[in-house]
């Protein structure tokens, strides 16, 4: 599935939603690419999960900011394959204090993990909304 298909997928799940977390952040070793970064050399080719690029599209189509956190003991291969994949213009520098939903994936970032995590964060608003109301 192309990166246009996987967005409009996306956007479609997203429009189930009536409600969207402000920032979503993705792991990076095994969540939006196959590998640890630790594994690999500056000089490889990397490539991401089939799915990850056309979320991220439609997360940033929607307005969602995005961020990564990783904690790969080589932060400096991990900055040279998101240079290479060109991703870098789709993470905020800044991430505010906000509440987390995290959903663990086992094979990588798709759109039923996706789904999942949305659908976990529209429970857990709902639910901090009641308590606010009270």
């Amino acid at each position: 599935m192309g990166d246009e298909r996987v967005k409009a997928e996306a956007l479609q799940i997203l429009g189930l939603f009536q409600v969207l977390p402000r920032l979503v952040v993705f792991d990076l070793d095994y969540t939006l690419w196959p590998f640890y970064c630790e594994c690999r050399s500056k000089r490889d080719s990397p490539s991401l999960f089939r799915h990850a690029r056309g979320i991220m599209y439609a997360l940033k189509e929607k307005g969602v900011e995005m961020a990564i956190a990783s904690r790969s003991p080589t932060p400096d291969i991990a900055k040279v394959f998101i240079d290479k994949l060109e991703l870098q213009s789709m993470f905020v520098a800044q991430v505010s204090k906000m509440g987390v939903t995290s959903v663990l994936v086992e094979n990588g970032v798709n759109l039923d993990m996706f789904k999942l995590g949305l659908s976990n964060f529209a429970t857990s608003f709902a639910a901090s909304s009641r308590k606010q109301d009270e």
